[in-house]
């Protein structure tokens, strides 16, 4: 008991896992408790989620039976019991149902059921069937019974059978009976579910077995199974259900019957993979002569087809060869076999096959030509099979091509195939624009002399009508009489429709539901739902049929009035004779009307003709004889009336006749045209239009229209023929334009656009632009090849007519019915009145005859150049066709192989003939979407951008023809996205964001993307994901949330919760779907935003098109919603051509909007090419797009629609506006100046001269504003503008000019003239020569106003590009630049000569003559010119120039200053004017300055006079400190540091010394933290500049080089003996510096300078200073990654790589001491990089064991020192096990491990390792003899000094003097020197500290590790033939120096590194100090380099010196002394 008492203490969770059964049993029963009390939502319920499995795995039976009433009852309760689910489940499968106890087995079925009822049961589902593979009979007989049960219970929708039948044939054959029986009843519940859909996948069977199953199968109840248990989720139904229960109503029964769920058999089979198991000859056998060969490829064939369903693949191959046995076999036995084999091929891959449709149909079809029943038999159940897997519309073209054959039976099958086919059609699928071509054909074959033919016609006429009713088919049947129409209606009635439903035609219209006996697949899912619909709109009183039915039918061939049927059969009227006529007449008129008819009094006639009125007037419609009447009016003088009066009345009556009475064609002939001969009358031309009219009204527009105009161009008079066209464009405002035969306008007029006289013409545009408004765009391709100016006259009456919508019909049919009855038939009449597609009306050219077998070999050739030729000559063919008919051959398959070309520029190639493709077929593009279209998708997924960005040009001019629904119907966009190619991914879902929102409705098919579309949720790409979620609401929109959330049901529970978030985000994202257009848009016509009905988003589509230059009105393009998202115009927007009240007051705001760095987002974009570069020659239509998108989000709309309206008037109006708001919208106009300015500049190309000079003064103003504001320019702004601003300098009105030159002036005061003069100098290109002299006037005016230093590049240059026009042809040109170079003499006297180099004798001559003219005024320029000081004074950054700034402004201009540093070299002169210090001015100012002048170092002047060894340099005189200048201390660096870089020797040095002075005091130099790696940058790229260019530049003084070095070198020594700066240096850039320093210490042409030697010194010192201080990681890492890429490297010299080495053995040594602070895992990760790259074997290659010799040293010593740790720092490496890194230190581990103890951190490892080896050897003397023998040579001679050092370390007594005696005191000396140094460098002997007080490292040249070791003998060296590094030369001279007595120490002034090398040397000056010495010399020299170009090469000579230090200029140093003291004193 005791335990007992133990374990009842414990908690229930506790309970339930102890080892104790009783416990546990316990702890179950408490916890059942437990679970019924817990609140669903309890956070206790997570404690038991682990559990709950060993609940049901329990092993005790007894507490097993408890522990699964408690999962029971937890998953009944628990909210989070979903989680449980596998485990659970899995648990139950495995551990309940094998107990023999029934008990637990049905708990454990309990179980099962409850998961299933919250939502689990694909998961339960999945378990189960894992249990059937059980090899315990018992547990696979439960889980079928608990499978039958679940489906029993919940049905087939909740459980998926398609697994389930897949099992069952397994479970048939089991051994077990239990299991067969099981299986058996399992069968018989699911044929409850599914009948007959069971029988194809059971059919293999045992036989008897299957019998059994028909026996149980028959005893079922007929009525559909239900659903008797329900989801958590299905509340509703389970309601509903127990309601239905309790009343037990019949209804509910039939409401049941109806929704049983057709489950298609197809579904539930298995695909099979058949292409691989072809026989691999078949396409051999399949050509093979022999037809018994044919015959049995085409039986393995059959065998392999008649699979019910096949897997996805390519079969067009396959599908090509059969097409060609089809076709061309002679066998006929073998075309039935072929035609049977693609049969089953369509059937079983279904609508995957309707990618090959369009190829096998017409093959077909032409094949019906066989007589022999069982060939036709089998080509009618191919045909058949195909058109199930495709649409009517896809191969509507192909039948109709063959249904004009001559041959009967080809015309009677292909009949009877279109009546077999519109038996699976419906309304929907069967639309009237199709029906109308093949009621046309059909009509022709009724009349056909063949009987069989004609029966075949009117069975497929029959269905037809059966399919879409009678009132559809008969505007088709106007012409076909009685006996026909009845024969047709016959064939109705008996027609069955594969739906089972009644067709349309019967009187009464039956639901639409399908019937359930249909058999599935017949009709694809898309029609079955939209069949399954109830009707949308029911009427509001009767049934839907009863009002359709009543309803008279709208024509097709344009809408008829009402009565259409008697209309029809009146049409026909037969003519009557004469008499008849006057009998008739008589019957009607008065007889004295009747006998003055023909009155040869007028007067008379006229009475006659007024009775005449009366008459008609008083007569009813059906008893007015029209006919006879008109030919009364007709009778002499008939239209041939001379009085006009009388032609009037006589005209008027014509319009009564036929307004009033049933007016036939008949009746028409007889009046039009005598009418159309008076329509150019000038009295009686009104009268005859309204006959006209009202004719048109009563015989329809466009048969009156053909008749109108084909009679009056058969005329000569043109008065009659240009009112004609007018009459015919008012006509089709008020009829509208439907019916109207667009080609025979066409043609007309085409004629009249050819007529001498301009009003026909004139007309002839203007009806044009009547019918552009209907057409659109597309009218103009019939008259491209007019001449260039008719067709500008057309462009701009098109033009006009843009963004204007139809106007509503107010005559004619379409105003027919209204009511009840417009509502209900709305749609069917919008469709009707909706004009033909223009591209239907297009002359097509067939150019598959062109598509030859060798073109389309051509394009599929090995040799890319050959396939290229085929596609030009495809380009050709459709070039020259212009319109192609759909019907392309076998083109599609050959373009479709190029689309996946290797060769890119063909792959885009083809893009491009794609477009060409979609432009030239247009609309019936449709049926080539599936074959070729999906290819375009597929090449979304290119690697290359711009191969993607042209796939998908090309996929939009596709889907702008074809529409959206045939890219989304079927699995193939699924497919694409199912790729995991990312950029697919992305490009696919990205362009469905786009155009799913357009869709109205999208085909249900979209939901197999869904699945992939999570998946891309999940992508590990960022774009795919981001575009992912773009597309969500999207796919929602149509989808729906509740089928998208369901379909998260597959995914894992992880990925499900993300989904599901996003899902919900997505919800409130959702966009509406787009408003249908009103009534049906069936068409792209332009009307469908009609201003009566339309929607508030029409207008602005319909606006749009005002601006948009090439935006076409049709419905598909001005999508309300992609505009507002693309120019963020508002919706709704107003014409800007109705100001009303309310316009009015929208216009008080402000009109700028502030967006939050808009204009540095801009420069961005621009900067990265991400929008055009606002670089033109004149403004292209993207350009002004491009612009108004930008400014749509910165500027009021209204605003906007002015200043981009057609109409200038409206610019007019939109700048005095912006000049309105300029004062009081200062800041807006800063923050859209870009945007502004580009906007002028396309003002400028306008030639209207008043809003050129409204823009003109506008912009003096802004640049007004500007100058007051301080503002600066950028650079964005200046390119974009000043270019176009010089083009109106050349303008030939004065006042333009003057304005022009006005603004340029101004613009100087906000934009640096330096800069300004760049710009006008490129518009001395210009060929205007008023432009040329005026830029020439205005660079003369810059150099007056600013100085020589606005001359750019140099004033060299510059002037000599001016002086170029001084022999210009025009006069004005030559003394503009002769005034030009004037101005500069007056500023830069006789020099000016110089620099404009050489000009011929008579222009030299005149510029004399003007010089001597001008009186040689030598003028002072103004105090402005701030450029123009001599150098000496712009002596430091100062801000004189910028007193007006505030100082918070002047970051940006500093910034601004230096990015502007990058685009063209810097002038000569130092600093910029900005940052000069003007000395003048200051001088004459006595403190009325506005700035706070910065305080000046306080340098002791004195001093400078005192005698120095080293001078003060001037330079700092006076420099104020950094702090001080402004605040902002960061951007100032920052310029100053772009300085380094400069290209001006001089510019750059100033820069140095700035720096240096910041480094040299510890106080300052923290500011240069941050800057360290932009620091170094610039050095290295001045250090690259120097090596690239000053050093080859001849005429520079090589001193002025040597003073850079020395300023660069010191200023680095400085930074590096800071360790914190150091530090800061980042991988990369120390790895460039090492290349520079290591590039320079190399650079013969040092050496031969005056003080090289010196130079390369200190560069020595330099590098010593670097490898120690950086970061230890980043330089060991720079170093690996530069000697891998020096070895690399093929131009680069041993010697670089041999340096590099020195280097990184002097980091091995330093590693001791560093290894604690390093990065081993990086380190080890670039060795690894190395190794990779550089593997053993290339390295041992390499002439050098060096390398190979270094890397292992570096790595022995990391081993060393890290011991077997070191492997743990391989965790940066991926996939180590293949590195040969790892391999290697493994290898060194182990020797170290076997080797012996540790040595002296102190010794190098390879001394030490040698020395181990070789002291073990008895003979000493050959290990000192390899020792020498290393020393000796020239690679191993540092190696060897150690090694040697060792030794004697280690055998203190060992004599080496018989090795020393033999040779050279050279060599002597040589070695004694380097053991001290080594010596020195172990003990860490002699540190010597620098004046600077920073202690500097002792090394001599031999210790350094980079410089190159001397060889041994001068002999040695001489005979090695290589190439003798600088510092063998300096060791000699140090030896002869030596020699000579003369001590290297007792120079005047000691080189740094030969005083540091002295282990005693005396305190020695900085290197900063050295430097400043070096920049004493700069103001002397820089005046006479400043104009210098830095081109040539030239080679040094060799010098050799010491260095010596530069005088001073002592008069400069007494300029510069009074001018600081007169300063001083002013400031005072």
């Amino acid at each position: 008991m005791g335990d007992d008492s133990e374990w009842m203490k414990l908690p229930i969770d506790q309970k339930c896992e102890h080892k104790v059964w009783k416990a546990r049993l316990n702890g179950y029963e408490e916890a059942v408790k437990l679970f019924q009390k817990l609140d669903e939502k309890s956070p206790e319920w997570s404690k038991y989620l682990g559990l709950i499995k060993k609940f049901v795995t329990e092993s005790n039976a007894v507490a097993q039976l408890k522990g699964l009433e408690a999962a029971l009852v937890f998953v009944e309760n628990a909210h989070v019991a979903g989680k449980t689910t596998g485990e659970v489940v899995s648990g139950v499968v495995n551990k309940v149902f094998n107990q023999p106890k029934a008990r637990a087995k049905e708990l454990g079925s309990d179980i099962c059921m409850t998961y299933i009822e919250i939502e689990k049961a694909e998961a339960v589902q999945e378990e189960l069937l894992k249990g059937l593979d059980n090899k315990n009979p018992k547990i696979v007989v439960a889980s079928v019974e608990t499978l039958r049960k679940a489906l029993s219970e919940f049905g087939s929708k909740i459980m998926s059978l398609k697994p389930i039948i897949k099992v069952l044939p397994k479970l048939f054959e089991s051994r077990e009976k239990a299991v067969r029986d099981e299986a058996k009843l399992l069968a018989v519940e699911i044929y409850r579910w599914i009948r007959d859909a069971l029988r194809p996948p059971l059919q293999n069977i045992n036989p008897v077995q299957l019998k059994e199953l028909e026996e149980e199968w028959v005893k079922l109840p007929q009525g559909a199974a239900k659903q008797t248990r329900f989801l958590r989720s299905q509340q509703d139904l389970k309601a509903k259900f127990e309601q239905q229960q309790a009343s037990g109503d019949a209804e509910g029964d039939e409401g049941e019957e109806e929704a049983v769920p057709q489950v298609d058999a197809y579904e539930l089979l298995e695909a099979v993979e058949i292409l691989s198991k072809l026989p691999k000859d078949f396409y051999d056998k399949i050509e093979a002569k022999k037809w018994q060969e044919r015959k049995e490829a085409l039986e393995a064939v059959e065998v392999l087809v008649k699979n019910p369903k096949l897997e996805a693949g390519d079969y067009g191959d396959l599908v090509r060869a059969l097409k060609k046995v089809v076709g061309k076999d002679t066998n006929v036995m073998l075309v039935a076999l072929a035609a049977k084999c693609l049969a089953c091929l369509a059937s079983g891959l279904r609508k995957k096959f309707g990618t090959y449709a369009g190829t096998v149909v017409p093959t077909i079809l032409e094949k019906f030509k066989e007589k022999k029943p069982q060939v036709v038999q089998a080509l009618q159940e191919a045909i058949d099979a195909i058109f199930l897997t495709t649409t009517l519309q896809n191969i509507s073209e192909d039948v109709l091509g063959v249904m004009d054959n001559k041959n009967p039976a080809i015309k009677q099958q292909t009949s009877l195939f279109l009546a077999r086919s519109f038996r699976h059609c419906t309304t929907t699928t069967l639309p009237k624009s199709m029906l109308k071509p093949f009621c046309a054909a059909l009509l022709k074959h009724i009349n056909d002399s063949a009987p069989e033919v004609r029966d075949a016609a009117f069975e497929a006429l029959g269905t037809a009508q059966k399919v879409v009713g009678e009132k559809a088919v008969n505007p088709f049947l106007t012409d076909v009489d009685k006996l026909k129409l009845d024969r047709i209606k016959e064939c109705a009635d008996k027609a069955e429709l594969a739906s089972g439903k009644k067709g349309a035609s019967s009187g009464e219209k039956k639901d639409k539901a399908p019937a359930p006996g249909k058999p599935a697949g017949e009709k694809d899912t898309k029609e079955a739902a939209k069949a399954g619909a109830p009707p949308k709109k029911p009427a509001p009183v009767k049934a839907g049929g009863a009002v359709k039915k009543s309803k008279p039918p709208a024509s097709g061939g344009g809408g008829a009035a009402k009565g259409k049927k008697q209309e029809t059969k009146e049409v026909i009227e037969q003519e009557l004779s004469p008499e008849a006529c006057e009998e008739k007449a008589a019957a009607v008129l008065p007889a004295s009307c009747m006998q003055l008819l023909d009155s040869s009094n007028w007067k008379e006639r006229l009475a006659s003709m007024e009775e005449f009125q009366k008459a008609v007037e008083t007569m009813e419609k059906n008893e007015m004889p029209c006919q006879a009447l008109v030919k009364m009016l007709a009778k002499k003088p008939g239209f041939k009336e001379t009085n006009f009066q009388v032609m009037q009345m006589k005209l008027s009556i014509v319009a009564l006749i036929a307004q009033k009475g049933n007016f036939s064609k008949t009746s028409a002939y007889v009046v039009l045209d005598g009418l159309v001969d008076k329509v150019g009358d000038v009295k009686c031309g009104g009268n005859a239009k309204e006959a006209l009219s009202a004719i048109a009204e009563s015989c329809l527009l466009p048969w009156t229209a053909e008749q109108v105009v084909s009679l009056a161009f058969a005329q000569k008079n043109p008065k009659n023929q240009s009112e004609t066209l007018n009459w015919l464009s008012n006509a089709i405002k008020e009829f509208g334009f439907t019916g109207l035969n667009v080609k025979a306008f066409i043609s007309n007029v085409k004629i009249a656009l050819a007529a001498t006289n301009p009003a026909i013409r004139t007309s002839a545009i203007s009806l044009l632009g009547v019918m552009y408004l209907y057409v659109g765009p597309p009218l103009r391709m019939f008259f491209e090849e007019e001449k260039p100016a008719l067709l500008a006259q057309i462009d701009a009456e098109f033009e006009k007519m843009k963004g204007q919508t139809p106007p509503a019909p107010t005559r004619g049919a379409t105003r027919s019915g209204a009511g009840g009855e417009e509502g209900e038939d709305g749609d069917e009449q919008e469709e009707d009145s909706s004009p033909p597609d223009v591209m239907d009306l297009l002359p097509r050219t067939d150019i598959s005859d062109k598509v030859s077998s060798d073109l389309v070999s051509k394009i599929g050739d090995k040799n890319w150049k050959i396939r290229k030729e085929g596609l030009d000559e495809v380009a050709t063919i459709i070039n020259e066709a212009k319109f192609v008919l759909p019907n392309i051959g076998e083109l599609p398959i050959a373009l479709k192989g190029r689309l996946n070309d290797s060769n890119k520029i063909l792959v885009q190639q083809t893009l491009t003939i794609l477009q060409q493709l979609a432009t030239a077929i247009g609309p019936n593009l449709k049926q080539h979407v599936k074959n070729l279209g999906m290819s375009i998708v597929t090449v979304l997924g290119d690697s290359k951008a711009n191969v993607r960005a042209a796939a998908l040009v090309t996929l939009n001019a596709w889907v702008e023809q074809t529409g959206m629904k045939e890219w989304l119907e079927g699995e193939d966009l699924s497919e694409e996205l199912k790729k995991e190619n990312p950029f697919l991914r992305q490009e696919i879902l990205g362009w469905l964001a786009e155009k799913l929102p357009t869709l109205r409705a999208a085909p249900s098919d979209l939901l197999f993307c869904v699945p992939y579309l999570y998946s891309c949720l999940e992508d590990r790409n960022g774009d795919v994901r981001k575009k992912a979620q773009e597309a969500l609401p999207m796919f929602m929109m149509h989808i729906g949330f509740e089928k998208m959330s369901k379909a998260t049901g597959k995914l894992k529970p992880a990925s499900k919760d993300q989904v599901v978030v996003l899902l919900e985000k997505a919800k409130a994202s959702m966009p509406a779907k787009p408003a249908p257009p009103p009534g049906k848009n069936t068409s792209k016509q332009a009307s469908a935003p009609a201003p009566s009905s339309a929607p508030t988003p029409a207008p602005p589509a319909a606006d749009s098109g005002s601006c948009v230059p090439d935006s076409k009105p049709d419905p598909k393009k001005t999508k309300p919603g992609a505009l507002a998202s693309k120019g963020k115009a508002a919706p709704g927007k107003k014409a800007p051509s109705k100001p009303n009240a309310k316009d009015e007051e929208d216009r008080s705001g402000p009109i700028y909007i502030l967006v939050p760095n808009g204009k540095e987002q801009r420069l961005k974009e621009e900067k990265a090419l991400k929008v055009l570069k606002w670089n033109f020659p004149a403004p292209r239509d993207e350009y002004i797009e491009q612009l108004k998108t930008q400014m749509s989000t910165c500027i009021a709309k209204w605003l906007q629609d002015e200043l981009f309206h057609a109409d200038f008037q409206h610019h007019i109006k939109g700048i005095n506006v912006m000049m309105e708001h300029l004062e009081s919208e200062k800041e807006g106009v800063l923050s859209v100046l870009d945007l502004v300015l580009k906007w002028f500049t396309l003002r400028f190309f306008d030639t209207n001269t008043s809003v050129l000079m409204k823009c003109l003064e506008y912009l003096k103003l802004l640049f007004s504003l500007l100058s007051q504001e301080e503002y600066h320019m950028t650079e964005l702004e200046a390119t974009s503008f000043i270019p176009y601003l010089l083009l109106k300098v050349g303008e030939p009105k004065d006042v333009v000019r003057k304005d022009v030159r006005a603004i340029l002036t101004k613009m100087c005061q906000v934009y640096p003239a330096s800069k300004m003069f760049v710009f006008v100098m490129d518009g001395l290109k210009s060929k205007n020569s008023k432009q040329r002299a005026e830029c020439l006037e205005e660079l003369g005016c810059l150099v007056e106003s600013y100085g020589m230093n606005v001359c750019q590049p140099t004033p060299a240059k510059a002037l000599k590009e001016i002086a170029v026009h001084i022999g210009d042809r025009d006069t004005t040109v030559r003394n503009a630049a002769l005034n030009t170079i004037v101005a500069v003499y007056n500023v830069h006297g006789e020099q000016v000569f110089k620099l404009i180099g050489n000009l011929s004798e008579k222009d030299l001559s005149m510029l004399e003559e003007r010089i001597k003219r001008a009186g040689k005024k030598t003028v002072a320029p103004p105090a402005k010119q701030v450029e123009e000081k001599p150098p000496q004074r712009a002596q430091t950054a100062n801000t004189s120039l910028l007193r007006k700034a505030p100082p918070e402004d002047m970051s940006s201009k500093l910034n601004q200053a230096r990015n502007n540093m990058g685009g063209h070299s810097e002038p000569p002169h130092t600093v910029p004017r900005e940052f000069q210090l003007d000395l003048d001015e200051i001088e004459n100012d006595n403190g009325n300055v506005r700035c706070e002048m910065p305080a000046l170092v306080q340098h002791k002047l004195d001093e400078i006079f005192e005698p120095v060894l080293i001078p003060e340099p001037k330079i700092r005189a006076v420099s104020p400190h950094f702090d001080d200048m402004h605040s902002n201390t960061a951007s100032t660096i920052n310029f100053v540091i772009s300085q380094v870089a400069s290209g001006d020797i001089n510019a750059s040095i100033q820069a140095l010394a700035q720096l240096d002075e910041v480094l040299r005091q510890e106080d300052k130099a923290e500011a240069m933290s941050g800057h360290i790696d932009q620091f170094l940058i610039a050095t290295f790229m001045q250090l690259r500049l120097v090596y690239n260019t000053h050093m080859a530049d001849e005429r520079l003084d090589k001193d002025d080089i040597v003073r850079l070095y020395s300023c660069i070198i010191g200023n680095m020594i400085s930074l590096f003996q800071m360790e914190s700066l150091a530090r800061e240096a980042s991988t990369g850039v120390l790895k460039d510096l090492m290349h520079g320093l290591i590039t320079l210490m190399l650079d013969a042409r040092v050496e031969d300078l005056e003080e090289g030697q010196q130079v390369v010194r200190s560069v020595n010192l330099l590098v010593v200073k670097v490898l120690e201080k950086s970061d230890q990681t980043n330089i060991l890492s720079a170093l690996l990654v530069l000697l891998q890429d020096s070895l690399l490297a093929t131009a680069s010299s041993p010697k670089f790589s041999e340096l590099v080495m020195k280097c990184l053995w002097r980091m091995i040594r330093l590693l001791p001491e560093a290894i604690n602070n390093i990065n081993l895992d990086r380190i080890l990760l670039d060795i690894h990089n190395f190794m990779r790259v550089l593997p053993k074997e290339k390295l041992k290659q390499h002439k050098s064991e060096l390398p190979m010799r270094t890397l292992k040293t570096l790595l022995h010593t990391l081993c060393k020192l890290k011991g077997p740790k070191i492997m743990d720092h391989l965790s940066m490496i991926e996939n180590k096990n293949e590195s040969e890194l790892e391999a290697h230190l493994l290898r060194v581990m182990k020797h170290s491990m076997d080797g012996t103890g540790s040595k002296s951190d102190k010794e190098t490892e390879k001394g030490a390792s040698r020395i181990e080896e070789k002291a073990a050897k008895a003979n000493v003397s050959d290990f000192l003899a390899e020792i020498f023998k290393k020393i000796g040579s020239k690679e191993n001679t540092k190696e060897g000094l150690a090694e040697l050092y060792e030794y004697k370390k280690k055998y203190s007594d060992a004599d080496i003097e018989p090795f020393l005696k033999n040779s050279s005191q050279f060599f002597q000396s040589y070695v004694e020197r380097g053991l001290r140094l080594i010596e020195m460098e172990r003990e860490g002997k002699g540190r010597i500290a620098a004046s600077t007080g920073v202690s500097v490292l002792p090394t001599e040249i031999t210790s350094a590790p980079v410089v190159t070791a001397s060889a041994p003998t001068i002999s040695n060296a001489n005979s090695n033939g290589e190439e003798v590094g600088p510092s063998v030369y300096l060791e000699r001279l140090k030896i002869l120096r030596q020699r000579c007595g003369l001590d290297n120490a007792k120079e005047e002034r000691p080189p740094l590194s030969s005083l540091l090398s002295k282990s005693s040397a005396p305190a020695v000056v900085s290197s900063t100090d050295m430097l400043h010495s070096k920049l004493s010399q700069l103001r002397e020299s820089r005046e006479q380099f400043q104009h210098l170009d830095l081109d040539s090469k030239q080679t040094l000579s060799s010098t050799n010196s010491s260095s010596s230090s530069s005088s001073s200029s002592m008069t400069n140093i007494d300029d510069l002394k009074k001018r600081l003291e007169k300063i001083k004193s002013s400031r005072k």
